[in-house]
């Protein structure tokens, strides 16, 4: 891979992990047409990215990331920290369940991540469902509903389908946020918050994979500039991805998305069926 190859890819991956159209099935098409061999590093790197892509959410709400609630007169021991620490408490338990979903069933996950057909049709299947979201929910636009613990988890619960390749994380846990009441910008804002702890482990996760072999770290050290090109990039705009995101879903809705997931996942199905060989990143 070289940089401007990483360039490109990480700009990819920078506008669409937080979009509900899966950076996976964008990953498959752009690696494709750039020719980019599918070495171990390259697997590791669109995930190791995803440190850009993390701190720009980390940047965007650090009001939100670094403030502490304050806590009642006479509220004391674990009663006082759960409302003082109630932003992290509730990040923890939505992502709890893919973190032990993740270790459990890591093997057959990876097997899944090679079959490039689960992709295509999660992308349409997902589309389809974009189409009609904002008609099932619309009743929670102008809602303030608080996120709870229990919230939180069916949230989380809602993310580990996104396990499954072409679901795409940020739709299962904006779908997951409005099925809860939520409204789309404040289900969008709660899946962004999420992605930090759950992209962050699984970033630190292909990372050691990398450095615990001799030959992958080599692979690492011989391409650290191209990696940390990407993580920039990435970066930048993913930061730009969001801010449009959130003011776009809050005027129009989802459907375009819907519409966007059909075509790609068609796309992918077509070239399929033309004989080109697609691999996984």
């Amino acid at each position: 891979m070289d940089i401007f190859q990483s360039v490109v890819i990480a700009i990819v991956e920078g506008l669409t992990e937080f979009l509900p159209v899966s950076s996976t099935g964008h990953m498959i098409i752009t690696q494709e047409i750039l020719g980019v061999e599918s070495t171990t590093f390259v697997k590791a790197f669109t995930f190791i990215i995803q440190f850009g892509a993390i701190l720009s959410v980390v940047c965007l709400y650090w009001k939100r990331f670094f403030r502490l609630k304050e806590v009642p007169a006479g509220k004391k021991g674990l009663e006082a920290f759960l409302i003082r620490y109630d932003f992290y408490w509730k990040l923890f338990l939505a992502f709890l369940p893919a973190a032990v979903f993740g270790l459990l069933l890591s093997d057959f996950i990876d097997a899944m991540l090679e079959n490039v057909v689960v992709v295509a049709v999660m992308l349409v299947l997902g589309g389809v469902l974009m189409l009609f979201v904002d008609k099932w929910f619309e009743k929670n636009e102008g809602k303030d509903t608080p996120m709870t613990e229990r919230r939180s988890v069916i949230v989380g619960l809602y993310q580990c389908i996104s396990m499954i390749p072409g679901v795409s994380r940020s739709m299962a846990t904006i779908v997951g946020g409005m099925q809860q009441g939520l409204s789309r910008k404040d289900a969008a804002e709660f899946s962004f918050f999420l992605a930090v702890p759950t992209m962050f482990a699984a970033s630190v996760y292909k990372m050691w994979g990398l450095v615990s072999e001799p030959e992958s770290m080599q692979q690492l050290s011989d391409n650290w500039v191209v990696l940390v090109v990407g993580m920039v990039v990435a970066f930048i705009v993913a930061m730009a991805a969001i801010k449009l995101f959130i003011s776009y879903v809050t005027k129009y809705g989802f459907k375009a998305f819907g519409w966007y997931r059909i075509v790609v996942g068609g796309a992918i199905i077509v070239m399929l069926l033309c004989g080109v060989s697609l691999e996984m990143a």
